[in-house]
């Protein structure tokens, strides 16, 4: 038998799901940021108060950003990071759906787009990632590569990412109790969620290649940018006497602040060596 020859290529088929999925991210990013109070009218349920509709339109913008960039991608290993923690979100959210059946907005006409998004995309996310993944190429061994501080870094967020994750979504009612601003159990499990979207740092553990990880990192400046944005927007929805407020406050600014810098140190990094390339 002769065996497969890994030729880091984004397969057709993974093109095609990148290319379906954007559009639904960017008309949900154009309903929820710009008119969050306008949810009960526009949106699968009513979203209150403003921030967590503006959160999740954060996220939408970033995965649009990042299926875009797997349509057009050349090399499979430059996005692959993206798909377990985008199916890891879908699936999460597919079951908080049914959890929450009666709390969604049944004759929306966004609604059922909801349903057929959060039903079908994370099968679709996983089939393609794992018939993807045997193209996985390790090749281009001598790319720039992350230190063991950046790597570590990754990899001790997307833990703690992962393990924020577990805590809200099978813990909501302590989420509501402790949030800074109002959740209801359907919100804090959406959090849970999108917390999920962090363990793509745990890729750094065996992946090292700057090529692999600067999509990834694009996507998170882009949510933790537009994050900062919509909690200044709404910042009399949070409470200042919440010591938790402080801390994502300056956890979320010292996350994209350390994030642009590693992108433009390992962008510098790579633009050298790229012209002592012959």
């Amino acid at each position: 038998m002769v065996d497969h020859v890994r030729t880091d290529r984004v397969l057709p088929a993974t093109r095609v799901l990148a290319v379906v999925i954007a559009p639904f991210l960017l008309l949900a990013f154009a309903v929820l940021v710009p008119s969050p109070t306008h949810t009960r009218r526009l949106f699968a349920w009513e979203i209150k108060p403003t921030m967590s509709p503006m959160v999740l339109g954060s996220v939408y913008l970033g995965g649009a950003y990042f299926f875009i960039r797997v349509a057009l991608a050349r090399r499979w290993h430059t996005v692959a990071a993206g798909f377990v923690p985008v199916g890891t979100f879908a699936t999460l959210m597919g079951i908080t759906t049914v959890l929450h059946w009666s709390r969604f907005i049944h004759d929306n006409v966004a609604f059922w787009l909801w349903v057929g998004l959060y039903f079908s995309t994370p099968l679709l996310v996983f089939a393609a990632f794992f018939r993807n993944q045997r193209e996985y190429s390790h090749e281009g061994a001598g790319d720039v590569q992350l230190g063991p501080v950046a790597a570590g870094a990754l990899v001790v967020v997307g833990v703690a990412a992962g393990a924020s994750a577990l805590l809200m979504y099978l813990f909501p009612s302590r989420a509501v109790r402790d949030w800074p601003w109002h959740l209801t159990p359907l919100t804090a499990r959406m959090l849970g969620a999108i917390f999920a979207l962090g363990i793509a740092g745990i890729g750094a553990a065996w992946e090292r290649r700057w090529s692999a990880a600067r999509i990834p990192v694009e996507v998170a400046c882009i949510m933790l940018g537009l994050l900062l944005i919509a909690g200044a927007r709404a910042h009399a929805q949070f409470d200042t006497a919440n010591s938790l407020t402080w801390l994502l406050l300056v956890g979320f600014g010292a996350s994209t602040a350390a994030l642009m810098l590693l992108y433009l140190r390992m962008e510098a990094r790579s633009a050298a060596q790229r012209s002592r390339q012959p």
